[in-house]
């Protein structure tokens, strides 16, 4: 599974142009965390987004490695608020726009 998922990896970077070294383990470990701490199609859709703000930071490692953080710590916050009762996300982040 690995290699093909290497491949596919070369072939989507290449499909759009991206010339950056994708972390697979961050983005997988990110999609996994949002997946089991939000709900199953949250993993798709963290990803997108932390794609996006990596974007409009500029790109680069970097960016990317602070947003996919940043997006795994808030899923570990919403975990634990919908444990402990709170209401998940009441707690929003600096950003601007909508969703």
């Amino acid at each position: 599974m690995d290699d093909g998922l290497k491949e596919w990896t070369a072939a989507v970077k290449a499909e759009l142009g991206i010339n950056l070294e994708v972390g697979r383990a961050l983005l997988l470990a990110l999609a996994g965390d949002a997946a089991h701490s939000v709900a199953r199609p949250a993993a798709p859709l963290t990803t997108f987004l932390v794609g996006y703000a990596v974007g409009r930071a500029g790109g680069g490692p970097d960016a990317a490695v602070d947003a996919a953080w940043r997006a795994g710590e808030l899923a570990a916050r919403w975990a634990d608020e919908a444990e402990h009762g709170s209401a998940p996300g009441g707690e929003q982040g600096s950003g601007s726009g909508s969703a």
